[in-house]
């Protein structure tokens, strides 16, 4: 699965590089691993042995990992080949991500990047049909070829499912793109169409189809798995969802539009004052300026909220103001993902324009642009 939005992993294992992208283990996996191995030998025990049913079950998880780390790769390799950042491949409780940082530039692209994965995994479970013939039926070794085949398959077929976040959604969201010519317009559908997914595909696999195919029935055991995939894929696409509807507004998000006018005061002016003077003019940004009129901090609107009312004579706007370094004083002209760029390379409450003609001076407020982006 390719992801540009999933979070950081915390704890876990980090493997080493491929091709120099980190891998992370997440701490997830191994509470997966855990339960897959208890439940197969558990399953296993009485016709083989609990020692063998072990085995059977430990090696099904470690190759499902190992599996899904060869998938991830895949995409790796592809999307690497297009020229596209890696940051990293992390491999979870669900599934595996691979975080790409930007966008595919077309639909080919954006075909290609998904497809690799679950090419991968259908390669390995071919390789472990292939394979099958030369090993005993019910021998530990012939157990562990089938653990390959059944791993990757299942890999490759929960993958394929067309609905964003998985692989197959991409390959949806790719050819509603090539059809329409709007990649915000096919993200919607497929988020969309991976919400349905979630809902209707995933419990009918889980509660009807794999019981009758044999795998699971009689417990709970099928209907707890399957509201948890449900879950995890209807979360990842509401999520790719806002991002989408974020993305959308993007142009509506400029320093121009949103910063707000702004007084200028001396350092040493007090609070009451200085909000006094703001409330006359009609503004509700603050900055302070030397003597010289030249810009030097800009007043925090948390500290003057959290200011009482009876104390903010006695309190100097200076001791609540933010001196302003590079980064905080932005282009009045910056918009979109550019400003969202300026604002994540320098974190802050607010930040400073100036227009260079008439000298006006604005604050930026960071809740407003968020506002801006989830109105």
């Amino acid at each position: 699965m390719t992801s540009a939005e999933a979070p950081t992993p915390r704890g876990g294992v980090r493997l080493g590089r491929v091709l120099g992208v980190p891998v992370h283990i997440g701490p997830s996996w191994f509470l997966m691993a855990a339960l897959l191995t208890l439940s197969i030998s558990t399953t296993l025990s009485a016709s083989i042995g609990q020692g063998q049913a072990t085995v059977v079950g430990a090696s099904f998880a470690l190759l499902l990992g190992l599996s899904v780390l060869l998938h991830e790769i895949g995409h790796c390799l592809v999307a690497r080949s297009f020229g596209l950042p890696v940051r990293r491949i992390t491999i979870g409780f669900m599934a595996g991500a691979t975080e790409i940082t930007e966008q595919p530039q077309t639909p080919g692209r954006e075909y290609a990047v998904a497809a690799a994965g679950p090419m991968v995994s259908l390669l390995l479970a071919g390789v472990g049909v292939g394979l099958r013939p030369l090993f005993d039926g019910d021998s530990l070794s012939g157990r562990v070829i089938d653990n390959v085949a059944i791993t990757n398959g299942l890999i490759a077929a929960f993958n394929l499912l067309p609905g964003l976040p998985l692989d197959g959604g991409r390959i949806l969201r790719a050819g509603i793109w090539r059809v329409w010519g709007d990649p915000d317009r096919a993200t919607w559908a497929a988020a969309w169409a991976g919400r349905i997914v979630a809902v209707v595909v995933v419990p009918f696999v889980f509660v009807v189809l794999l019981p009758w195919a044999g795998y699971g029935g009689g417990d709970a055991t099928n209907l707890i798995w399957a509201a948890l995939v449900g879950a995890y894929i209807y979360t990842l696409a509401t999520a790719t969802l806002k991002r989408a509807e974020a993305v959308a507004r993007l142009p509506r998000v400029t320093v121009a539009a949103l910063a707000r006018p702004a007084l200028r005061v001396p350092a040493d002016m007090p609070l009451a004052e200085a909000v006094r003077r703001a409330h006359e003019a009609g503004v509700r940004g603050l900055v302070v300026v030397d003597a010289a009129d030249r810009l030097e901090a800009v007043v925090s609107e948390a500290a003057v909220v959290a200011t009482p009312e009876q104390r903010r004579p006695w309190v100097t706007v200076g001791t609540l103001s933010k001196r302003i370094v590079p980064g905080l004083l932005l282009d009045p002209h910056l918009q979109g993902e550019d400003l969202l760029n300026a604002m994540r390379a320098h974190p802050s409450a607010e930040y400073v324009t100036e227009d260079p003609a008439t000298g006006e001076a604005r604050v930026l407020v960071s809740e407003d642009v968020a506002k801006a982006l989830t109105a």
